[in-house]
């Protein structure tokens, strides 16, 4: 047999073939085959994801109704805007039961806070360390919310059995609208 020109380049291109087919065709389709294949893994870790948090769902319904259950606990513990006068005679009931001079208030104009006010008062109040102590407790004890600010002791006696408080108690009320 003879190996002319013809002969060498049929050779040459059957060998060439499957270099060019693998250049132009596998490598190609590989590389497409391997960005599926990623973005699958993708897709399907997303979506356990998602499954995990729709999952979740139930348990947050179940959460959101305790919080809603507690806000409106929180909310009864607020007096209306036409109870904030009962309120302060109670803590002017419970200065005096703690053995306390009956407080000097001063009211100031109610703070918007959220959906609800606050309602400061600038108290004064006179007597001994332990009625003091027992005006506290028994405040912290009131079913209403309030707070104690800017509070200030000073000694009036020098037997040191007497104080003079004067501090600013704040009652958070709800604000209804008369019609």
């Amino acid at each position: 047999m003879q190996f002319g020109i013809r002969e060498l380049v049929l050779f040459l291109t059957v060998l060439l073939l499957p270099v060019v087919s693998y250049l132009m065709v596998f490598r190609p389709q590989s590389a497409n085959i391997e960005s599926a294949q990623t973005e699958i893994a993708h897709k399907q870790e997303m979506l356990s994801k998602l499954r995990a948090e729709t999952a979740r769902n139930d348990d947050l319904h179940l959460v959101n109704q305790q919080i809603l259950e507690r806000i409106d606990s929180m909310e009864s513990m607020l007096p209306s805007n036409k109870e904030v006068d009962q309120i302060v005679r109670q803590v002017s009931g419970l200065a005096i039961e703690a053995g306390l001079t009956s407080p000097t208030l001063k009211s100031t104009k109610p703070l918007a806070a959220a959906q609800y006010r606050e309602q400061p008062l600038e108290m004064s109040i006179e007597g001994s360390w332990s009625g003091f102590y027992a005006f506290l407790i028994k405040l912290e004890q009131m079913p209403r919310i309030t707070r104690i600010v800017d509070m200030k002791i000073e000694d009036t006696t020098s037997d040191e059995s007497e104080i003079k408080a004067s501090f600013t108690l704040s009652i958070f009320f709800r604000n209804e609208v008369t019609s």
